[in-house]
């Protein structure tokens, strides 16, 4: 699908972030400056209870929020150079628990969860602020979900 601007990119994240609950992962996917953050931010706001600055957790790794939905994980995984890492972040128990959002999911490996939703960003050289976005899944549920994204 064809995001033609941060707008649409926010968009697509409250509607994806209003059929989350606890236990599901979202693995946000693509190089640097496709809007993976941009888009867990969207989500996260539409969620919280109270409004609340959302940062990127480049440098933390892991920031955690208490939404309606339940507890939400929004990871990235950028500077982790093992398995181990993601470990002792807690992350793997968090995948039963909360609501995750992974970005940089390559550095999870065999640690990923089947059951999450991949969500690969690309830049789209047809327009500057436009973004390609492919949605992927082997769990069924994701389906009966995202049928409600052909009005996004």
């Amino acid at each position: 699908m064809t995001l033609r601007s941060p707008d649409a990119t926010a968009d697509l994240a409250v509607a994806i972030g209003a059929c989350l609950a606890p236990g599901e992962c979202l693995l946000l996917d693509g190089p640097i400056g496709t809007g993976k953050t941009h888009f867990a931010r969207h989500l996260i706001k539409s969620l919280l209870l109270e409004n609340e600055d959302v940062p990127s957790p480049t440098f933390t790794l892991v920031q955690t929020y208490d939404t309606r939905a339940g507890d939400l994980w929004h990871a990235d995984l950028y500077r982790l150079s093992a398995l181990d890492e993601i470990e002792e972040l807690g992350l793997s128990d968090a995948f039963d628990s909360a609501i995750c959002l992974v970005e940089w999911p390559a550095k999870l490996g065999p640690l990923a969860p089947e059951s999450a939703l991949t969500i690969r960003f690309r830049l789209d050289d047809t327009a500057e602020e436009s973004r390609q976005v492919e949605l992927q899944w082997s769990d069924a549920k994701w389906g009966r979900k995202l049928e409600m994204l052909q009005n996004v």
